[in-house]
């Protein structure tokens, strides 16, 4: 049955915002309500079309009457966070992502009207290791990659959402584990990561990355929302690129550094409020990660658009990011050098 009144959380947020826009300007839904404990940005309000802004706290059970009282049938949860672009409160970001889903769900279970659940998750539940497997499936097992981060917490809500759904069979439950998002216009870890001059690596590490173009991510959403797709579905690109190559095309320096140091490298960067360089993130560079996307594209219905080179590559022109060190000079520089030594 298609959606008539949508709820989104995390309207504040990259993609909460992007898709309270889409489903506002959809003339197929009679009423979208986004949630958030500040509003979107100003340029995001004036193109929301018939959609409404709330004021709300997903931690506070008054988000139950919020839903009771619009008769919401669709709930879309995109506030949670699995690794910050900035340093933030972890106590205040683990509240949303743990206490408030629980909060959130509680509603949706009590409400009668409520017959679909949409869940951003992450890939980041799987965890990094040298054990891991080369690539993940939706079957593997959930392993994050430190005991306290956001990716622990990304478990525990998708505990908290396959409770929900034993209670009640009813509700039409998707959960997309969306890859590390990357684009032109988004602020990520990684976006912030890969736009550093000198880019602090793991000596003897080049981990597989996969990335999802920001686009890509808002069209799952979207699709999940207005269409049912039952299951849990990895959300990733297509292809890999390894950390050093990711490095080079952006145009930027690597700095191999030995793994004991990068814990301290992570805090001076938090410190400078310049990037959050977590444990899970150490992890992801020395690792990495790759899952496979065959159910998204056969089961789901969807073929991301843009495959992880393209995606970055998209990120880099977007950004504008120029050659930190100028190629052509380095290229003089080696043949005068190489001359020198020569003669000599």
């Amino acid at each position: 049955m298609p959606p008539t009144v949508v709820l989104v959380t995390g309207v504040a947020g990259e993609l909460g915002s992007r898709l309270l826009t889409r489903l506002g300007n959809n003339p197929d839904l009679e009423r979208v309500i986004g949630v958030d404990t500040s509003p979107p940005r100003p340029d995001i309000l004036r193109r929301i079309g018939r959609a409404e802004f709330v004021r709300a706290d997903i931690r506070n059970p008054l988000i139950a009457k919020v839903i009771g009282s619009a008769k919401v049938d669709t709930v879309v949860h995109a506030a949670t966070t699995c690794h910050p672009a900035g340093p933030g409160r972890r106590s205040a970001i683990k509240e949303v992502n743990v206490i408030g889903t629980m909060r959130l769900l509680a509603a949706c279970q009590r409400s009668p009207l409520v017959r679909k659940l949409v869940v951003k998750s992450t890939t980041a539940v799987y965890g990094a290791s040298s054990r891991s497997p080369a690539v993940f499936t939706e079957n593997s097992e959930l392993i994050p990659a430190s005991f306290e981060g956001y990716a622990k917490d990304a478990v525990e809500m998708e505990g908290y959402v396959r409770g929900l759904a034993r209670r009640r069979p009813d509700i039409t439950v998707t959960m997309g584990r969306f890859a590390n998002l990357i684009g032109p216009d988004v602020d990520t870890v990684l976006s912030r990561y890969f736009a550093l001059p000198m880019v602090p690596t793991v000596l003897g590490y080049d981990a597989r990355l996969q990335l999802l173009h920001a686009s890509d991510a808002l069209a799952v959403l979207e699709g999940a929302t207005l269409n049912d797709k039952p299951g849990v579905f990895n959300v990733a690109a297509d292809g890999v690129l390894t950390l050093s190559q990711a490095i080079r095309r952006a145009g930027r320096v690597e700095v191999p550094m030995p793994r004991a140091l990068m814990p301290s490298i992570g805090k001076v960067l938090r410190g400078a409020r310049v990037v959050d360089f977590s444990a899970d993130q150490v992890r992801l560079l020395n690792f990495g990660r790759v899952v496979d996307n065959s159910k998204l594209k056969q089961t789901f219905g969807y073929t991301p658009r843009w495959t992880t080179r393209e995606a970055f590559d998209d990120y880099i022109m977007g950004r504008g990011l120029r050659p930190v060190v100028d190629n052509e000079r380095l290229a003089e520089l080696a043949t005068a050098v190489g001359g020198w030594r020569v003669k000599q």
